[in-house]
């Protein structure tokens, strides 16, 4: 459903609107308009003066040449005459500044117009700006209202638009907004308020009868719609999606900020729900961004008073039975909340950009306990797709390796398969730093990704992690083992070590075992451990350097074979 207008009868209506509006946009409060030049009083009466002179001495001289002309001797006073003469000059004089001032009047006027034009209007699209979306939708609110109609906000904002302004440049972005313009007029109902909020975000009020609200949902439909076809700017097609957000004044939105504020807390929830959609405001979106809000505030402080620790899941050698190492988990310790899972802050902290910052606290804490570990034992650590979009990512980690004393050759860091679809040529980047280092690199949840198998063409990794969506309904699924069992196929024929997650029984162990999966993990061996009562675990099998190093000082004081022991212990690391 579309509405053909032509943007240049468009511009002239808004333009006729704007000259008969009373005050400038832009003056200020309480400041009197510019002052328009007008005829002063003295002029007026020097007119007056000048014509009254004029017909005067007109009359006068005018009788005198009637009578020299019909010979009855009557001389021409030359006094008059001059007098005459001099009152022509001045009308023609007086008529000449007047024409002028009505020149300048006129000027003013139209600079009036264009500044009244250029206050209200985004210069880029020519539609409204930001500052005058809310008269606009008040009037058109109130117009509605009174043949008992309702109106709707729409909040739009266009997906992927920052990714055309780096690619192609900022002159190729404004030349898409203006197109994204063009189109929502010829979409939108001509009675609409259009306006440019500022970037890529737009701001509709439509009018629409209060018992058939689908009919902004046709609206909406037909936007999406036709912003998702390509725009060619140059020789280069461009695709781009929206997300809209719509509300409508329901009894307690009792203002048009609130009205334009709950759109745009509808656009959030579009955005949230995958993009390239609409979204109606409910009372609970707002509610819900209060509580993301306000984890937000609650994760940003969290983060520098050491609230967030690793959690520790143990790494099964399938072959020996045997501890090998641990994944490090992350999670909240709160003081009022007791123990937090990652599924509540991790996705906040990535959307607000914290991830980082977070998760290198943990990986230090990590990394300072890992320490006084066996050096056999290795820690695993998973990097968020938002991290590798940071091109110092390698060297923030090797700075860690140097801060805590932490061998590089007992990390492993886990980088999930969708994450390398964003970015490839960073990843690569990425990678190949820390393996210069000695880190080695897992590809974790291995066949819930795009394209794999170019994957890992492109990145030398180590080792590949079978995501435990599969592993654990190997049993069950007969889909779930031949995928498991292709995995470890493709792992043996590559050289590359296969570990399995979501282990929960042993009869999967001799199953993967019997695949060639070299290590497992999963509840089957014991949930994720905190760093206390892994030490103890650590420590009941003998696999604390700090125990060992103890030990080893009892049997010397006690056989009084010290040298032997000191040299035996430290050839052994």
């Amino acid at each position: 459903m579309t509405f053909p207008r032509d943007s240049r009868s468009l511009n002239r209506e808004q333009a006729e609107m704007l000259a008969k509006q009373k005050n400038v946009a832009t003056r200020e409060p309480g400041e009197a308009a510019n002052p328009m030049p007008r005829t002063p009083l003295a002029m007026t009466l020097l007119i007056a003066g000048a014509l009254g002179l004029f017909v005067f001495l007109g009359g006068s001289v005018g009788a005198q040449l009637v009578k020299q002309y019909l010979g009855q001797n009557a001389t021409t006073d030359q006094a008059m005459v001059s007098a005459l003469l001099l009152n022509i000059a001045l009308i023609l004089l007086i008529w000449r500044r007047t024409s002028a001032l009505s020149s300048e009047v006129d000027v003013y006027k139209q600079a009036e117009v264009r500044a009244k034009h250029l206050a209200i209007t985004d210069p880029l699209t020519n539609l409204f700006n930001r500052r005058a979306v809310k008269e606009k939708t008040t009037e058109l609110t109130t117009r509605a209202s009174r043949r008992g109609k309702s109106v709707a906000f729409m909040m739009l904002d266009l997906d992927g638009f920052k990714k055309i302004n780096d690619l192609y440049g900022h002159d190729s972005g404004d030349q898409l907004l203006r197109e994204v313009a063009d189109r929502m007029r010829d979409t939108v109902p001509p009675s609409s308020i259009l306006a440019r909020l500022g970037g890529d975000e737009f701001g509709i009020c439509l009018v629409f009868e209060p018992e058939f609200p689908e009919t902004v949902d046709r609206v909406a439909e037909d936007l999406i719609e036709m912003l998702s076809r390509p725009i060619t700017i140059g020789d280069t097609d461009h695709c781009i999606t929206a997300s809209i957000g719509i509300a409508r004044p329901e009894i307690d939105c009792d203002s048009i900020d609130m009205l334009i504020r709950r759109a745009d807390i509808a656009l959030y929830s579009a955005k949230k729900n995958g993009r390239n959609g609409f979204c109606w405001f409910e009372s609970g979106m707002e509610i819900e961004l209060r509580t993301r809000n306000s984890l937000e505030a609650d994760i940003r402080a969290a983060i520098p008073n050491d609230e967030f620790v690793p959690y520790f899941e143990q790494q099964i050698d399938l072959e020996t039975g045997e501890l090998s190492g641990f994944e490090m988990l992350a999670r909240r310790v709160s003081p009022v909340r007791g123990l937090i899972p990652p599924d509540e802050f991790i996705p906040v902290a990535e959307e607000t950009g914290m991830i980082g910052d977070l998760s290198m606290s943990i990986i230090r804490k990590a990394m300072f306990e890992a320490k006084s570990w066996d050096p056999r034992l290795t820690i695993s650590v998973n990097i968020s797709p938002v991290q590798l979009k940071d091109p110092w990512l390698a060297q923030k980690i090797v700075k860690l390796l140097v801060e805590t004393g932490f061998p590089a050759n007992r990390l492993e860091v886990e980088i999930t398969e969708s994450s390398l679809f964003k970015n490839l040529s960073l990843a690569q980047s990425i990678v190949g730093s820390l393996k210069n280092q000695g880190i080695r690199i897992a590809l974790d949840d291995f066949g819930t990704g795009y394209s794999s198998l170019a994957h890992l063409r492109a990145l030398p990794f180590d080792r590949i992690k079978i995501d435990r969506s599969f592993v654990s309904t190997m049993n069950e699924n007969p889909e779930s083992s031949a995928i498991v069992s292709a995995i470890a196929g493709l792992g043996a024929s590559l050289g590359v070590s296969i570990t399995a997650e979501g282990i929960e029984d042993e009869g999967l162990v001799s199953k993967l075992r019997d695949l060639g999966c070299s290590k497992g993990q999963g509840w089957f061996y014991g949930q994720p451990l905190s760093i206390d009562a892994a030490r103890t675990l650590l420590a009941n099998r003998n696999l604390l350097v700090a125990r060992r190093s103890s030990n080893l000082t009892n049997r010397i004081d006690s056989d009084g074979h010290g040298g032997d022991a000191i040299h035996k212990a430290r050839a052994a690391g």
